[in-house]
C-alpha cells in the first residue's frame, strides 16, 4: 500500500518547476527579486520589496483554481480534499487582503498558464510596471 504522508511529504513547497520557469521569464525583465521573504504576508514565491510586488506562483490542483486541473477532485479521500483546498483558497485571500492593506500588489500565476510564455513574459512585464 501507498504511505500517503510519504507522498505529500516529497511534494515540494519551493523553488518547484513552475516556480523556476516563471524566475527563468523574470531574470532578463526584472532580476532584484527576493524569494520566499516570510517578513511579506503570504510568504510569496518572488517578492520586489522596493516596488512593493509580490508574485505567487500556485499549482492549479493545489490552490482551487477553475481550470481542468484545478477543478478534479480525488475520488478517494473527497471530503478531505476539498476542505483542504477550500482552506487553501480562503488562506490566499486573506494573504492578499493583507498584502494589499499594506500597500503591496500582488500577482496570482497559475501552473496552467505557464503553457503560453508570451502570454505570462506580457502579464508580467504589465504587472510589474
Amino acid at each position: 500500500m501507498i504511505d500517503r504522508s510519504a507522498i505529500m511529504r516529497a511534494v515540494p513547497s519551493r523553488d518547484t518547476s513552475a516556480e523556476m520557469q516563471v524566475r527563468r521569464i523574470l531574470f532578463p525583465l526584472a532580476p532584484g527579486y527576493r524569494l520566499h521573504r516570510k517578513d511579506i504576508p503570504g510568504n510569496p514565491d518572488i517578492a520586489y520589496i522596493g516596488a512593493r510586488r509580490a508574485i505567487f506562483v500556485h499549482g492549479c490542483f493545489w490552490h482551487g483554481h477553475d481550470c481542468k486541473r484545478g477543478a478534479r477532485t480525488p475520488k478517494n479521500n473527497a471530503d478531505y480534499w476539498r476542505a483542504k483546498i477550500a482552506g487553501n483558497v480562503a488562506r490566499d485571500a486573506l494573504h492578499a487582503q493583507k498584502l494589499q492593506d499594506a500597500g503591496w500588489r500582488s500577482l496570482i500565476v497559475w501552473e496552467c498558464e505557464l503553457r503560453d510564455e508570451a502570454l505570462l513574459r506580457a502579464r508580467l512585464v504589465d504587472f510589474l510596471r
